[in-house]
Parts: structure tokens; sequence; C-alpha cells
């Protein structure tokens, strides 16, 4: 089977198969666009975001877990600095595509799970089993839902 040379090219310099792809849309020349790597493309930038929001909602939970189940005040500063940038970069993500605070809710209960276990392994602390913290995402991401 030979390869169109547009498939080469996103094989081979993906940065100007996006450049050629671009324009080719742009100037509607709809017969150049390699369709099939562009709908892999998009389908993978979905994917991208609700791997990075489970990420991120992860995160926010390990440090919210660590402040307050785990007695080291010396770590509680810097904990406090990572839920913040956390929350930030979590609303961003909100702001940007807004029809993920349903996926933020479906995906919210797996997130904490992993955090639990993730927490449970480097601290022998007992962890609460079921999440302590709000489900509402307003309050999860704008206040100091973690703070005792």
């Amino acid at each position: 089977m030979t390869q169109s040379p547009v498939k080469t090219l996103y094989e081979t310099d993906f940065a100007l198969w996006i450049e050629q792809t671009v324009n080719s849309l742009q100037s509607q020349d709809y017969s150049n666009v390699d369709w099939e790597n562009l709908i892999e493309e998009i389908e993978g930038l979905g994917r991208r975001d609700r791997r990075e929001l489970e990420s991120r909602l992860t995160t926010l939970f390990e440090h919210a877990l660590k402040r307050n189940y785990v007695n080291l005040p010396e770590c509680y500063g810097g904990w406090e600095a990572r839920i913040s940038r956390t929350q930030q970069e979590l609303s961003r993500i909100l702001r940007d595509s807004p029809s993920l605070r349903n996926y933020f809710l479906t995906t919210y209960n797996e997130c904490y799970q992993n955090a639990h276990k993730n927490m449970s392994k480097e601290y022998k602390t007992k962890f609460p089993d079921d999440c302590p913290f709000p489900n509402d995402v307003e309050t999860l991401l704008n206040e100091s839902f973690w703070c005792c």
C-alpha cells in the first residue's frame, strides 16, 4: 500500500504537517487535507484534556489529604501552595473547556481513590476511605476547602 505524501509528512515532520493542514483548511482546499490523521489528532486533544484534568484533580486530593491528615507542620506551607496552584490549573482547564465540568464530577471519586492509594503508600497515616472534600466544583476550586 502506497502512502500519500501528506501522510508521509505527518509521520516525518509533524510541525510542517500542521502548518499545511491549517493552510489547506483556511483556503478550503479540502482535497489536500489528511482527514484520517486530523481526526485522530482532534480526538487525541479531547483525551489529553481529560487525562490532564484527572492528573490535576488527583494531585489536589493528594496535597489536601497530606495537609489535613499528615502531622508535618513544616510542610504545610508547601502543600498549601501546591493546592492553590492546582486549583488555579484546574480552573483554567474548566474555563477553556466548560463541558469538562461533567467529566470532573464523573471522575471525582476515582481521582480521590487514586490519591488515597498514593498517599497510603507514602505515609503511614489513616486517610478516610470516602472523600471528605466537597464535590461542588466551585467550592473545591475557589476556597480553602481542605482546611480543618
